[in-house]
């Protein structure tokens, strides 16, 4: 059951961070454009996490 926990955070970080991303683009942020980065990033390692707990059998 945590593989899909952790799959549904990592794809809700992703959107958070792409949309932040965009934000920073349009506004010529830059700090929130990174902010969006660092986000994205931490959500693809949630789905990540949840893809590996799936394949174990969440034994992890």
């Amino acid at each position: 059951m945590g593989e899909y926990k952790d799959k549904a955070k990592g794809l809700a970080n992703e959107a958070i961070g792409n949309t932040k991303q965009a934000i920073g683009k349009a506004t010529d942020n830059e700090r929130l454009r990174a902010e969006g980065e660092a986000q994205e990033r931490k959500g693809e390692a949630q789905n990540l996490k949840g893809k590996v707990k799936g394949a174990l059998g969440d034994k992890i």
